[in-house]
């Protein structure tokens, strides 16, 4: 039978410096989001499908592995965090009212199939901040995306903002039915514009109303531009949804990290949870965000507690890719010491590694091949990650390489 020495489409292994710089990179990541005060959580790799279900406003059911358990449970490999972590806060903290600040680590899988390249399992890093509904706490986490792509060692990103209840409020004055604001909203986020025009004609609207449906993918810049748009309706909802913006920024200058900014009243996300700000950081040569995020004030509600929330996501894998073809990453060397010994001297080999190990040395223990000579094993050292080699004899212990002291 032949072995299959391959993987499936849109997942893959990660080996030597490749597996090296991504989990550095994580460990920067997480090390950010613990600065903000953040602490860790663990969810399933699996959960019911009904956590991810249409109404939740999540990924579409075609797009999830799905599989079916002893008791004919329909459950799935988790394609997006955020469920899971509003399931956990309604089962653990139901009762808590102060500000929760929740931490994660994980692969979502989500079937990409007309997708050709695209990953299918891909690591998340993540934060979620619940029972907190202020524009402070959305500036906060604007601020985290920000500082946690610059720990990770990107130079130059752009983190855009929008509102979804700028949409919704247009698209309530213009009485859209659900389905009508979804196949709208679909257009404009992809900057449809001929199909945009072509929805809005069949519809007897306002000149200004209309005409602000139709130039909402234009609307994108610095914060000139909300004011700009704000004094180009009347709509209560939607102006309260610019002030909130304005505001932000405000805030944002405040952390300092407003160069970072623009706003793209265009972008209405890909989750239907989403009831205020979102926004995703772009860099150059991914081809898609590195980062993104957004408020569900709604979602925890759905599992039993009514709090509302916030949380951004770090898309390692893209992030790596990013700093990797901008040339910004390099695995941080360990300093390893392969340590060989002669038969007769195992034991005393075996007490010198332990030391070494005990003193937070990363060593290596093989023992001497009676086909290789000691100049095979001098020639590893600057090899495979080997900086140093010990060899023990009868005679000693000798080192070469970067010892720092090593045997001596």
């Amino acid at each position: 039978m032949e072995k299959l020495l391959h993987t499936p489409e849109g997942v893959r292994d990660l080996h030597d410096t490749e597996c090296e710089k991504k989990q550095q990179l994580e460990g920067k990541l997480r090390h950010c989001l613990h600065r903000f005060g953040f602490r860790d959580i663990v969810t399933p790799t699996f959960e019911y499908f009904d956590i991810f279900r249409k109404e939740r406003g999540t990924v579409p059911s075609k797009d999830m592995y799905k599989f079916i358990d002893r008791e004919g449970n329909t459950l799935v490999l988790r394609p997006d965090m955020t469920p899971q972590i509003a399931r956990c806060v309604a089962k653990y903290y139901k009762e808590e009212e102060l500000p929760l600040r929740l931490s994660y680590r994980g692969n979502t899988f989500v079937d990409n199939s007309g997708y050709r390249g695209k990953l299918k399992e891909m690591t998340q890093i993540g934060a979620e901040l619940v029972n907190d509904g202020s524009v402070v706490a959305d500036a906060e986490m604007v601020a985290l995306m920000a500082e946690c792509l610059k720990a990770g060692g990107l130079k130059e990103f752009q983190i855009e903002i929008g509102h979804v209840g700028f949409f919704a409020a247009l698209a309530k004055e213009a009485g859209f039915s659900e389905e009508e604001a979804a196949e709208l909203r679909e257009l404009i986020e992809s900057k449809n514009l001929f199909s945009v025009e072509q929805v809005l004609s069949d519809k007897l609207l306002k000149p200004e109303l209309k005409e602000l449906l139709l130039k909402l993918p234009e609307f994108f810049g610095g914060v000139e531009k909300l004011e700009e748009v704000r004094g180009m309706t009347g709509n209560a909802e939607a102006c309260a949804a610019l002030d909130h913006l304005i505001t932000l920024h405000r805030y944002l200058e405040a952390y300092g990290v407003s160069a970072y900014i623009s706003y793209d009243l265009g972008m209405l996300g890909k989750y239907g949870y989403y009831t205020g700000i979102i926004f995703r950081a772009l860099t150059y040569k991914t081809g898609e965000s590195v980062a993104a995020g957004g408020r569900y004030d709604h979602l925890t509600g759905q599992f039993g507690k009514n709090a509302p929330a916030i949380g951004i996501a770090l898309y390692v894998d893209t992030l790596l890719l990013g700093l990797s073809r901008q040339g910004l990453i390099e695995a941080e060397p360990k300093k390893r010491t392969l340590v060989v010994y002669e038969k007769a001297s195992e034991c005393a080999a075996i007490r010198f590694v332990c030391g070494l190990r005990a003193k937070d040395v990363y060593a290596l223990l093989e023992e001497k091949s009676e086909d290789r000579a000691w100049s095979d094993y001098e020639n590893r050292v600057g090899t495979g990650g080997v900086t140093s080699l010990s060899m023990v004899t009868s005679e000693g212990i000798r080192s070469v390489g970067e010892t720092d002291g090593i045997g001596e």
